[in-house]
């Protein structure tokens, strides 16, 4: 009843398939399909017979059931050699279909679109190309299934040197379909949720994760690990790269660091230096030049190997100054002409320029233990109205100590930031105790910590911070409070005389 094996060729995306199904021909193969892939292929000199003439009926419903019917899902599903499955096919005159090509409606596309309806976003939900896709790579020791563009060469190839496809091939491609569907379903659960989902679920009991690899790293933490960057299905990539070598897994570690700065402190002019996915230099100004320098005076030492974020486009002035130092990495909104120029005389570089159409609004974090998430928003911005002084206000600091609280949240914690004139002059993040982080941030600071304003990232348990700040010369202290010991701290600051602002929200980065 089937002596000439026979192809279902079912596909939106069309690059490619003419070649597979002339192949497929040349080698007796019969050619399936309808609508708009039969057109297609018969436009481009391929001989196709319609599923209607297995099926003994047209498609349906405005083209919504064309496939799903028992004479092509039995051809498929069939067990050659079951008995069972033999006698059924012959009752139903069922013919074996042995390959199945296809790839599924749009939807990933549509919904990337913030214009398309929740009805155009349903009639892209593909139905009966994922259970053609499904039946076949279930029964992959008979059936072979083709879902992605690039193993139609492979397929081709395969065929033309040993006249079949062997059954390793279709035991990879069947993984390959099930990863397909399963990326598939996953997509339309998160597009549909965005638009049918009024109200935050939170953190569901089951979530899909749909993502897509964006492209191989160097290596991972260390040059015997591989690694790969993959990006959240319905989310733009924030950055392109202009420049340079491949991207690393720890590059993209720091570059985490540059991307929240980036969100923290859009709309000012501002500079960062991160190492070790923490910042070592911070500073703010007019000019993109002058923020750069106050960022690198912070810790020279450490700023080597580093990478730079800026929250402008680079100017010729600033290339210059960035070109005498050696960054893996330079990420900024954009270059001017004359500034690429200069910045791609070195080789070693990575040139990013940064997007703000970044949709992911989830922060996914792997640990031993599974997958962390939680929101992925800044902490509630502080104002005038919103926190509680301890001390003498000292409004004619408060650029700095908005500054200095930005700086401690982005630095790692336990953090410390010391700031004077919109400049991060030392920085204690990574600590293990909040003294420690105090110390360190001041030794950087030395002498110029007097008169400046200390950041801290949480609550002082005890008041040994509050004191180091004080022999320093610290003029505010900004701090969210909350430890048991608050009256404690706030009693000794007004011994000793210094200022201190309650912002009220923690701002841990781990």
């Amino acid at each position: 009843m089937n002596k000439t094996p026979k192809a279902l060729i079912s596909v939106w995306y069309k690059d490619g398939i003419v070649k597979l199904a002339k192949t497929l021909i040349k080698i007796g193969y019969e050619i399936i399909s309808s609508s708009g892939t039969a057109y297609y292929l018969r436009e481009n000199g391929v001989k196709v017979t319609e599923i209607s003439n297995l099926t003994g009926m047209t498609s349906i419903l405005g083209g919504r059931v064309k496939t799903l019917h028992p004479s092509i899902m039995g051809g498929i599903l069939s067990r050659r050699g079951n008995a069972d499955d033999e006698a059924d096919r012959r009752n139903n005159n069922i013919p074996l279909i042995d390959v199945v090509v296809c790839n599924l409606y749009p939807f990933e596309e549509t919904a990337e679109n913030d214009a398309s309806s929740i009805e155009e976003l349903i009639e892209k939900i593909d139905i009966g190309g994922v259970s053609l896709i499904r039946a076949a790579a279930k029964n992959y020791k008979d059936v072979t299934v083709i879902t992605e563009l690039n193993d139609y060469a492979l397929v081709d190839s395969e065929i033309w040197e040993t006249g079949a496809i062997s059954l390793e091939t279709r035991e990879k491609l069947a993984v390959k379909a099930f990863r397909t569907t399963a990326y598939y379903d996953a997509v339309v659960e998160k597009g549909l949720s965005r638009l049918l989902i009024k109200d935050d679920e939170g953190f569901p009991n089951v979530k899909t994760i749909p993502v897509k690899k964006q492209q191989n790293l160097r290596y991972g933490e260390n040059p015997y690990q591989h690694a790969a960057l993959y990006m959240p299905s319905l989310s733009s990539s924030p950055f392109t790269q202009l420049w340079g070598k491949e991207l690393s897994y720890n590059n993209m570690m720091d570059l985490n660091a540059v991307l929240c700065a980036a969100e923290m402190f859009k709309g000012s002019t501002t500079a960062l230096i991160i190492k070790h996915t923490t910042p070592c230099g911070i500073g703010t100004d007019k000019a993109l030049s002058a923020a750069y320098e106050k960022a690198l005076a912070c810790d020279p030492v450490s700023a080597f190997g580093g990478i730079v974020g800026l929250t402008d486009v680079v100017d010729v002035k600033t290339a210059e100054m960035l070109n005498k130092h050696f960054f893996e990495v330079i990420a900024a909104p954009g270059f001017s002409d004359e500034s690429l120029d200069i910045l791609k005389t070195k080789t070693n570089v990575r040139l990013l320029k940064l997007t703000d159409n970044y949709k992911n609004k989830e922060q996914i974090t792997g640990c031993k233990a599974g997958l962390l998430m939680q929101q992925d928003v800044l902490p509630p911005l502080i104002s005038k109205d919103n926190c509680r002084w301890i001390g003498n206000p000292k409004y004619e600091l408060w650029e700095d100590i908005v500054f200095a609280w930005k700086c401690a949240w982005l630095t790692k914690s336990n953090a410390i930031t010391i700031v004077k004139d919109g400049a991060a002059i030392g920085i204690g993040g990574g600590f293990t105790n909040r003294a420690d982080a105090a110390r360190f941030a001041l030794s950087r600071a030395g002498e110029y910590a007097r008169g400046a304003v200390m950041g801290s990232d949480a609550f002082f348990p005890f008041p040994d911070t509050l004191e180091l700040a004080h022999a320093a010369g610290i003029s505010v202290i900004v701090q969210p409070g909350g430890s048991i010991k608050d009256a404690e701290v706030e009693k000794r600051a007004e011994e000793l005389g210094v200022t201190m602002l309650i912002a009220g929200t923690r701002t841990f980065r781990h």
